[in-house]
Order: C-alpha cells, then structure tokens, then sequence
C-alpha cells in the first residue's frame, strides 16, 4: 500500500465505501448449531445425534459470557446472510482504516 500512489489510495477508498453492505443488514455474533435430546427413553434422539438442527445466535461481550438467542428456522438464512455482511464491513472498514493511516503518513488531506 505505501507504494501506490496517492491518487490511486483515494480512489480505491471510495470504491470500498461502495462494498459496505446495508449498515441495518448487519448483525455481530456466530451461528451455533446445536442438536438436543429431549429424554423421552423411546426416542429415536436417544441413540443418534438429537433433535436439530437448532440454531441459536451466540454473542460475546467483555467480562460476560456469551449471549445465546435461539435463531427459528424461517430466520436461519437472513441471520446467516447478516452475520457474513458483518464480517465483510469489518474487512472493508480495516482497508479504509490502512488507507487513511497511510494518507496521514504521507502528511495528505484525509
């Protein structure tokens, strides 16, 4: 990145703020998939993996444990699509983030 030249820093900054997805279209967490056995002795759960898939959003902040929603099957695919837009913000802000470090390196206007 420090070898391109300034114009060319600028311009790739504001081809990434075009890649942001819809800010409201973004959620932070990770998707567990979770299989449960219901303890009836007859079930067919008993000997297999469980009951599932369920899915459940698992959200971490500092100094607490993980915070865990149970996600219905109807919202499985939005929710999946939320989490990797999330991830994809977070890449895009970081490059913009080294392109403005580097402009201010180089002592340019942000």
């Amino acid at each position: 990145m420090t070898k391109r030249p300034t114009y060319a820093l600028k311009k790739r900054r504001q081809a990434l703020r075009h890649k942001l997805p819809s800010l409201v279209a973004i959620l932070r967490g990770s998707l567990i998939e979770r299989y449960k056995r219901c303890g009836k002795p007859g079930c067919k759960c008993a000997k297999g993996r469980g009951h599932g898939p369920k899915y459940y959003l698992s959200v971490s902040y500092p100094r607490l444990r993980p915070q865990m929603d149970y996600v219905p099957q109807e919202f499985h695919a939005q929710t999946k699509k939320f989490l990797a837009n999330y991830q994809r913000a977070r890449e895009v802000l970081e490059e913009i983030c080294e392109i403005n470090r580097e402009l201010l390196r180089r002592r340019e206007a942000l």
